[in-house]
């Protein structure tokens, strides 16, 4: 393997070895410390780390990178101090994650550093949401994003150099191709030789380095970090690799032909690269080891700390603390100057202010430029606020959402608009495992609004009226709002851009253009968590939301009927107390909702109700929801699976019970 030292100075090039060194000291002692069973697991680089040296001291210390379990380098590199890096790998409270998540499933803001989850490829669209916030507020920052030849597999892959080509986004993506994944030969992987040959599907820039020549990586990184911070665009690098060691240490290394580790082992980054510098009379024998001796004081010092630390235990106050970033929410009253708006009216006025309040706040979806979406929420957007802030989207909602959470890692809000809440499927994974438990792992928040279009009732057959709403009430730091009325969907919506928190906002279109409410002028906010009585009575309480609300109005209305209607507008959180109540004084409780009966929030509602009023209640917790199937397309059909026409029925089976 050929250096070429170029006119680098003494005091960099050792300082270059001294980095490439200690990640491989640090892992040379957790393989000891993984065979005497102080550490559960570890994800090895060895033979990688030209890679992630190369690139981080290539970057300006505070351009943002997103590495995988493969770098250490980028850790130690950036000076992450080793007693927390340490604490991180024992699951101690010292940890960035407070022992709840390993390895180097963390960030650290301070460091400029966005670490991974297990699903591979969810980085890449976050660095392409870090990368538009650079570019936005025009701070001339590269982004750097690792990924393994592996995880190129994945969707999120594609997504996100197609999004950060069209959006010509500063984002150096950095394919680590070590030839595996896990065990899965690179021919079993994908048909094309090397990566770069996708760059011109893209529109994109590729460069292919030799990932062990620490000096290439550094020189063909830096020169692209230069060039992407003046002239904005994303360029695919692929570093040529072999990883040492399995997978993961449990999986052994079988698989793999001996005459490759040969091979290989004669390019291994530090020893190839001090050898070098050997024969060049840059690094003596004397400094080589005053250097091993530093870096395993340093070693040994912190992890001395790191085992002194006593075992994490549980505190379940603070657990479910952690979930959301907290703030000071401020009531806004409502104006009592009112006008009549309907339902897509009053959302799209919410989101203009919300748009003249927060500078900051970015629009992304599919067709709401020019278009103004689907619906025509954002209609008169573009011309408002400007195409950097009302952003058309390519169809590719993994990407989007990861973007979203990438822009609040920048420092911005971010607003997704699904066209229907239906596509969210195809952006699950960053909702549930991302934008959910980002707080919790490591206290970054996402300041991330999903707005969703849904429910059935105008003959949108099964991909365009679904009710999935419980599908992410199952988890938590999530919050979830669903109003029924003009001016609760304006001040919910307002409330959820100041939210520094993920919340999805589903809006029911059924009712955008059929419903009409008196709404406040002006700018304000309705609190989380608080259930409205729309209709006050003594014999029953209807627990509902969305179109259930109205369905609950007619009956009670046409049959004059004594019931409390609680109209819930919160999902996470739930209105408890407000239910509770309810139920006490009525004895009588009926949950209603469009989405499917199994596995439906109302399942939810009616256990707790069981176990907090038992011994009020006067006859069984009802549920009425819309049947266990998909949903039909034909009138008749979508007609009979909703539960509008059995709801009479069960109130007074209810009444009379």
């Amino acid at each position: 393997m050929e250096f070429n030292k170029r006119t680098y100075t003494t005091e960099f090039l050792l300082d270059l070895y001294k980095q490439l060194l200690k990640p491989r000291m640090i892992e040379e002692k957790m393989l000891i410390l993984l065979r005497q069973g102080k550490i559960s697991k570890w994800f090895s680089g060895i033979g990688q780390e030209a890679i992630s040296v190369g690139c981080t001291a290539a970057l300006n210390q505070d351009e943002f990178i997103l590495p995988m379990h493969r770098n250490l380098g980028v850790f130690t590199s950036r000076n992450v101090p080793l007693a927390k890096l340490f604490a991180q790998f024992q699951g101690k409270s010292s940890g960035f994650t407070k022992g709840r998540d390993r390895s180097f499933h963390f960030g650290s803001r301070e460091h400029h550093i966005v670490g991974m989850i297990s699903h591979l490829g969810a980085q890449l669209g976050i660095a392409d949401g870090i990368a538009l916030a650079k570019k936005l507020k025009q701070e001339n920052k590269a982004t750097l994003v690792f990924s393994g030849d592996g995880g190129s597999s994945e969707g999120d892959f594609h997504e996100a150099l197609n999004v950060a080509a069209v959006w010509d986004l500063p984002v150096i993506f950095v394919i680590e191709n070590n030839g595996y994944g896990l065990s899965t030969p690179s021919s079993e992987q994908f048909k094309f030789k090397n990566f770069v040959d996708k760059g011109p599907g893209y529109g994109i820039e590729t460069k292919l380095i030799p990932g062990n020549n620490v000096l290439e990586v550094y020189h063909e990184v830096s020169k692209i970090a230069e060039s992407i911070r003046e002239n904005p665009r994303p360029v695919l690098v692929e570093c040529l690799t072999f990883r040492m060691r399995g997978h993961e240490e449990a999986s052994g290394t079988k698989y793999v032909p001996q005459e490759l580790f040969d091979e290989w082992d004669k390019k291994d980054p530090p020893k190839s690269y001090e050898k070098f510098l050997l024969n060049e009379g840059i690094l003596t024998t004397e400094l080589q080891n005053q250097f091993r001796d530093e870096i395993s004081k340093e070693i040994n010092e912190a992890l001395d700390i790191a085992f002194a630390e006593p075992e994490v235990q549980y505190n379940s106050e603070e657990e479910e603390k952690d979930l959301f970033k907290t703030f000071d929410f401020r009531v806004i009253p409502p104006s009592t100057i009112k006008q009549e708006m309907r339902l897509v009216d009053a959302i799209q006025d919410g989101l203009s202010e919300a748009m003249q309040k927060h500078g900051n706040l970015i629009l992304m979806g599919q067709d709401i430029a020019e278009y103004g979406g689907v619906f025509k929420i954002t209609e008169g957007f573009l011309e408002k606020f400007g195409k950097e802030r009302v952003r058309n989207t390519p169809l590719c909602e993994s990407a989007i959402v990861g973007a979203a959470l990438g822009l609040s890692i920048a420092n911005h809000k971010a607003m997704v608009e699904m066209q229907f809440a239906d596509f969210v499927s195809c952006g699950f994974n960053q909702i549930v495992n991302n934008l959910a438990k980002i707080h919790w792992r490591w206290g970054q928040n996402a300041d991330v609004v999903i707005r969703m279009p849904t429910g059935a009732g105008v003959g949108a057959g099964p991909f365009h009226s679904q009710s999935n709403e419980a599908w992410f009430f199952h988890v938590p730091g999530l919050k979830i709002v669903y109003p029924a009325f003009p001016e609760d969907a304006k001040g919910l919506l307002i409330s959820a851009f100041e939210d520094p928190n993920p919340v999805l906002f589903f809006e029911h279109k059924a009712l955008y253009r059929s419903l009409k409410g008196e709404v406040a002028k002006g700018y304000f906010n309705l609190p989380f968590g608080k259930a409205n009585t729309v209709k006050s009575g003594e014999d029953i309480s209807i627990i509902t939301y969305g179109m259930g609300v109205h369905w609950a109005l007619n009956v009670v209305e046409e049959e004059s009927i004594s019931a409390d209607i609680i109209d819930l507008r919160t999902l996470a959180p739930l209105d408890w107390e407000t239910i509770f109540n309810s139920v006490k004084k009525t004895g009588k409780a009926l949950v209603i909702h469009e989405d499917t009966l199994i596995g439906g929030i109302g399942g939810e509602i009616a256990s707790r109700i069981s176990d907090e009023c038992f011994q009020f209640l006067d006859g069984p917790v009802k549920r009425v929801a819309s049947a266990d199937t998909p949903v039909p397309f034909a009138k008749n059909l979508e007609t009979g699976f909703l539960p509008q026409q059995k709801l009479k029925m069960e109130i007074f089976n209810l009444l009379e019970f």
